[in-house]
C-alpha cells in the first residue's frame, strides 16, 4: 500500500504538494526559506606529501645553516661525520613517528605518551616539546640575521668601505621582523602557510644542487682531504664533565657527546607527526613519501654540504668569522672569480633567509598543533581554543606562542650557540618520551597496525621490537649525556618544563567544572547562519556533489564509504544533520549548535581527517528530518545521497520515504539522483 501511495504521489506531485506538506507535519515550510547553519571547524584543509615535507624541511633543512658551526666548536673537524650519522639515525626516529601516526591520526608526542603512560608523563613530555618549538623559531630567525649581517659586511669589505655592522644586533632585528611576518600568515591558516613552505623548498633545492655540484668540482680541481674520524671533545662541549678525567678515555662517551652536539640536524621530526592530520589521502603512503623526501634532502643539503665545508673552508675561519654563517663561508671558498662567489654568497643568504624564516613558520604551526591537542583534554582553558572569526585558526594560542618566541629572541641577544645549546634539550627528550611510549604501546595495545618499525622478532606470542628498542636506547643515552654536557640546556629546559607543567596542572584544576560539563575531546567550531540554502552559500566548489546525512557519532559507515570513493579534486562532500525543532513554525537558529551536533561533527571531522579528505558540515533546522535531507539535496544540486541504516526502519522504507519527499521538492524531472543506504549488513541503491 505504501509503495502505491509513493508512486501515486510522484505522478501527482504538483497537484498533491500542499496536501502532502500538511500530512507530513511541515505546514508552512513551502513558503519559508529553510535556514541552514554552516559549520567551519578549526582545521580541515589537506595538503600533499610535498607540502608536508616542505613544512618539516623548513625546520630540518634550516639546521644546515648553523648545525656545523655549533658542532665544530664542540668536537672539532670530525663534526660533519657526526652530522651525517645523525641524519641517518633520524630515519629511525622518523620511523617511530610513522608507526605512531598509523595508530593515531593526531599522533604527536602528547597523544602517544598519554595513551601509553598516562597524563603526568604526557604533561612533562609536551612541556619539553613546547620548549623545543619555542627555541626553534628564535634560533632560525637569529641565524637568518647572522647571514644577512655577514653578507653586508662582505659587500662593505669588497667595496673598500670601512664599515662593519654588528652581527648580533642585525640578527635580533631581523628575527623580530620574521616573527611578525609569520605571525600574520599563521592567522590566515595552514594552507597558505604550506604553500609558501613549498615554494621555499623548491628554491632551496636549487641552492642545494648548486652547492653540492660546485663543491664537488672544487674538490676535484684543488684536491682535499676528508675530515678526521677521531673525536676531540673540547672542555666547553663536556660541560660539567670537563674535570672528570676518565671520561675522555671512554670512546663511547665521546661519540655520544659528538652526537649530542649534532642532534640539531634532526630537529623537526615532531612536526611530521603534527602535520599528518593535514596530509591528503592515501595518508600513510603519502607520509612515507614525505619521510623519504625529507631524508634525501637533509642528507644532501645538511650532511654533504657540512662535509664539503669542513674540507674546503679553513678550520680557523670555520671557528671564527664563518662560525655563525657556515654556508656563506663555503660559498666564498669555492673555485671561481671573487665577484661570482660574492653573488653566490648573496644567493646563499637569500635562500637562507627564506628557509630559516620558514623554520619560524614551522615552529608556530607545530607549537599551535600541540597546544590545541593539550587544550582538547581540558589542560588549557577553552579561551585559548576560540577560532578566529574569519580564518578559523586558534589565534589566541598563536599570539601567546609568538610573544614568548619574541621574548627569547630579545633575551638571547643574537647568540646562535647559546640558543643551540638550549634547543637540544627539547629535541632529545621529546624523542625519548615518544620512543618509550611506542615500546609500551607494543605490549599494551595489541590491535593491528598498518605499519611497524622494523625489525621485529617474534618468539611465541611475544614480539621483540628490536628497531624501536635500538632507537630508544640511543636517544636515552644522548639525553643522559646532554644533561651533564649542556648545563645551559639542562637549567633552561628543566626549569621551563617544570614551570609549564605547573601551569598545566593549575589550568586543569581551574577547568575541572568545564571539563565535567563538556566533553574535552570536542572540536571547536565557528557557526554561520545562512538564509539561502544553495551550493555557493555552503561553500561548494565543484560541479559534482554528494550529500551524506548523519545523525549518530557511532554510525558513520556510510560517510567512510563516501570518502573512500570520492576524489576531493572533483567532488564536494556535504555532511548534513537535521536539527528537529520543537516549534513547527520556527526554522531559524540563534547562531549556535547543541552538544549533540558538536559531538556528531567532532567525530565527522576525525573520520574526514583519517581519510585525508575535506567535508562541508551543515546543520539544517527543520521539523521533519527526512524532508529536510531531500530538500537540501535538491537545493544544492546533489548527484548522490548517502543514508545510514536506521535501527527503527528497514533500508527499503528509508529509500521509499526519500523518493516521496524528492518528488515533492524536485520539479525538474531531468535531475536524477542516486540514493544509497549503507550499513553493517550491506547496501541498497536506488536511482530516482
Amino acid at each position: 500500500m505504501a509503495i502505491h501511495y509513493i508512486l501515486y504521489a510522484l505522478e501527482k506531485q504538483v497537484h498533491m504538494k500542499e496536501h502532502v506538506f500538511e500530512a507530513a507535519g511541515i505546514s508552512g515550510l513551502a513558503e519559508k526559506k529553510v535556514k541552514v547553519v554552516v559549520i567551519t571547524t578549526v582545521m580541515l584543509t589537506f595538503i600533499s606529501y610535498w607540502r608536508a615535507a616542505a613544512i618539516v624541511l623548513s625546520d630540518l633543512a634550516s639546521s644546515a645553516y648553523y648545525a656545523l658551526g655549533i658542532a665544530e666548536k664542540a668536537v672539532g673537524q670530525s663534526a660533519p661525520w657526526f652530522i651525517i650519522f645523525v641524519i641517518f639515525f633520524a630515519y629511525g626516529i622518523r620511523a617511530v613517528y610513522i608507526e605512531s601516526s598509523s595508530m593515531f591520526v593526531r599522533g604527536g608526542v602528547y597523544k602517544v605518551v598519554h595513551e601509553a603512560m598516562g597524563e603526568t608523563a604526557a604533561k612533562f613530555s609536551v612541556s619539553a616539546l613546547i620548549f623545543d618549538y619555542l627555541i626553534t623559531a628564535p634560533i632560525s630567525a637569529v641565524s637568518a640575521g647572522q647571514y644577512i649581517a655577514g653578507l653586508v659586511n662582505s659587500l662593505f669589505h669588497y667595496t673598500g668601505t670601512n664599515i662593519v655592522v654588528p652581527p648580533n644586533t642585525v640578527a635580533v632585528v631581523t628575527a623580530i621582523l620574521i616573527e611578525f611576518y609569520f605571525w600574520r600568515k599563521n592567522l590566515i591558516g595552514i594552507e597558505e602557510s604550506s604553500e609558501k613552505a613549498l615554494r621555499i623548498l623548491q628554491i632551496t633545492a636549487v641552492l642545494a644542487f648548486m652547492l653540492f655540484a660546485w663543491s664537488l668540482a672544487t674538490v676535484l680541481i684543488r684536491g682535499a682531504q676528508l675530515p678526521p674520524l677521531s673525536v676531540r671533545v673540547s672542555n666547553d662541549a663536556l660541560g660539567l664533565l670537563a674535570h672528570v678525567n676518565w671520561v675522555r678515555t671512554v670512546g663511547a662517551i665521546g661519540v655520544l657527546v659528538g652526537m649530542g652536539h649534532s642532534i640539531l640536524a634532526v630537529s623537526g621530526e615532531e612536526t611530521l607527526g603534527q602535520v599528518y592530520r593535514e596530509i591528503e589521502a592515501p595518508k600513510l603512503r603519502n607520509l612515507k613519501k614525505a619521510a623519504f623526501i625529507i631524508f634525501i634532502f637533509s642528507f644532501i643539503f645538511t650532511g654533504m654540504n657540512s662535509l664539503f665545508a669542513s674540507m674546503i673552508v679553513p678550520q680557523s675561519e670555520l671557528l671564527g668569522e664563518y662560525n655563525d654563517n657556515v654556508l656563506s663561508g663555503l660559498a666564498m671558498h669555492l673555485e671561481g672569480p671573487h665577484v661570482v662567489l660574492l653573488a653566490l654568497q648573496g644567493f646563499v643568504v637569500f635562500v637562507g633567509f627564506l628557509i630559516l624564516a620558514g623554520a619560524v613558520n614551522t615552529a608556530i604551526i607545530g607549537a599551535n598543533s600541540v597546544m590545541n591537542r593539550v587544550a582538547e583534554d581540558g589542560i588549557l582553558h577553552e579561551w585559548f581554543r576560540k577560532p578566529h572569526s574569519r580564518y578559523g585558526t586558534t589565534y589566541r594560542m598563536i599570539h601567546t606562542l609568538v610573544i614568548l618566541q619574541l621574548a627569547i629572541i630579545i633575551f638571547s641577544k643574537g647568540n646562535v650557540y647559546l640558543l643551540g645549546e638550549a634547543y637540544a634539550f627539547g629535541v632529545v627528550w621529546s624523542f625519548i618520551m615518544k620512543a618509550l611510549a611506542m615500546i609500551v604501546l607494543r605490549h599494551k595495545d595489541k590491535s593491528p597496525r598498518e605499519w611497524r618499525v622494523p625489525p621485529n622478532v617474534r618468539i611465541g606470542n611475544y614480539e621483540l621490537p628490536i628497531g624501536l628498542g635500538f632507537v630508544f636506547v640511543v636517544l636515552l643515552s644522548l639525553g643522559i649525556v646532554n644533561l651533564f654536557t649542556k648545563p645551559i640546556a639542562t637549567e633552561g629546559g628543566v626549569g621551563f618544563t617544570i614551570v609549564l607543567y605547573i601551569v598545566f596542572a593549575i589550568s586543569e584544576r581551574a577547568n575541572k567544572k568545564i571539563a565535567e560539563a563538556r566533553n574535552p575531546e570536542l572540536e571547536r567550531f565557528n557557526v554561520y547562519a545562512q538564509s539561502n540554502l544553495t551550493a555557493e552559500a555552503i561553500g561548494c566548489k565543484h560541479p559534482e556533489r554528494k550529500l551524506v546525512a548523519v545523525r549518530a557519532p557511532n554510525r558513520l559507515m556510510h560517510l567512510v564509504q563516501c570518502l573512500k570513493e570520492s576524489d576531493p579534486e572533483k567532488v564536494d562532500i556535504i555532511v548534513a544533520t537535521a536539527k528537529v525543532l520543537s516549534d513547527r513554525e520556527n526554522a531559524s537558529v540563534n547562531g549556535t549548535v547543541g552538544i549533540h551536533e558538536e559531538e556528531l561533527f567532532t567525530q565527522v571531522i576525525k573520520v574526514a581527517e583519517k581519510e585525508g579528505k575535506g567535508v562541508l558540515p551543515i546543520v539544517i533546522p527543520t521539523n521533519n528530518a527526512a524532508y529536510a535531507i531531500a530538500h537540501t539535496a535538491a537545493q544544492i544540486g546533489a548527484n548522490e545521497v548517502f543514508l545510514g541504516t536506521s535501527e527503527r526502519y528497514p533500508a527499503e522504507f528509508q529509500l521509499q520515504q526519500f523518493a516521496l519527499y524528492w518528488g515533492m521538492v524536485q520539479a525538474d524531472e531531468s535531475h536524477h539522483i542516486v540514493v544509497r543506504t549503507i550499513g553493517p549488513k550491506g547496501e541498497l541503491r536506488y536511482e530516482i
